[in-house]
């Protein structure tokens, strides 16, 4: 959608309307993964959009791969994830990869979040390799030390997670850390099944949605777009 706007494409125009007259955009738009590349993030995308949305959009975001510390201390080979390089190089990646991984990813949110949008794919690897590499406590604090960067650096950081990599008692100290949880389930209703989107918290929005009398939000991705209703539908 940012991707879009940026460029005042006519098909942010077509699909999402008018920008919000309070809306800002944000001046740059970064894509951190801890395990995949850019063409496979667009190879992705385009089994669920269309290919002239995804190249549109995609042409004003900035990728970045942490691949190599990821995997440097996994039993993973290392050709499977890092290019080759001529020896000088190689020794020199070599010693990029032994940087911690939370060091790299602090260091590039520094460089890449200020005044930015900026999605990091995501908390589950880092769950995954929390206790075998990295301390649960590590991965609490630097979601702690994310929002409250965020604020001085003015930009959006979104953290995709998979709930049912946590513990339920790690779940709830992240839900607590952030500014904002947004969490999608499956219902079942029937021989149907609809996709609901549950605010468990959101500093400055919860309470108005309570307010309202709004608990669970019915979504749907169809031909027009991601639609989200109030009102719940009986199929």
């Amino acid at each position: 959608m940012n991707g879009l706007a940026k460029d005042g494409h006519d098909l942010f125009d077509l699909h999402y309307g008018d920008l919000a007259r309070d809306a800002a955009l944000p001046e740059e738009i970064h894509y951190i993964s801890f395990t995949t590349d850019e063409d496979n993030l667009r190879r992705e995308i385009k089994m669920t959009m269309d290919d002239e949305i995804v190249e549109s959009g995609l042409s004003n975001v900035q990728f970045k791969s942490l691949s190599r510390n990821y995997f440097h201390i996994s039993p993973v080979p290392r050709n499977w994830y890092a290019e080759e390089t001529t020896d000088i190089t190689s020794l020199r990646k070599r010693h990029e990869d032994r940087e911690g991984l939370l060091t790299a990813l602090g260091d590039t949110l520094s460089e890449r979040a200020p005044g930015n949008l900026v999605v990091v794919d995501s908390l589950s690897d880092l769950a995954g390799a929390a206790g075998d590499t990295i301390p649960w406590a590590d991965v609490n604090y630097l979601v702690k030390g994310i929002v409250k960067a965020a604020h001085k650096w003015d930009g959006l950081i979104l953290i995709p997670v998979n709930h049912e990599t946590l513990s339920g008692t790690q779940l709830g100290q992240l839900i607590d850390s952030c500014s904002g949880t947004l969490r999608f389930e499956w219902e079942t209703g029937g021989s149907t099944r609809a996709r609901t989107l549950v605010v468990k918290n959101f500093s400055g929005v919860l309470s108005t949605i309570e307010s309202e009398n709004i608990v669970k939000f019915e979504t749907d991705l169809g031909d027009a777009g991601f639609d989200i209703s109030d009102v719940r539908k009986i199929r």
